[in-house]
């Protein structure tokens, strides 16, 4: 199965979180972590951002 990355205007358009406040919620660990696509580049693999949306209150980083 593949899982496409979303980049981070598509990430906030998604979720309507702001730039900012997603960071944070990745440091506390209520937001999936961003992945390195390349030196200068990140994305969010799509599965996980739409576990998220699925329970924004309820959701845990794993380990």
């Amino acid at each position: 199965m593949n899982d496409p990355y979303l980049r981070l205007k598509a990430v906030v358009a998604i979720t309507g979180i702001p730039r900012s406040s997603l960071y944070r919620m990745i440091n506390e660990g209520r937001f999936p972590r961003q992945v390195s696509l390349s030196r200068r580049s990140v994305g969010w693999r799509e599965s996980a951002v739409h576990r998220w949306l699925e329970d924004p209150t309820g959701f845990r980083e794993d380990g």
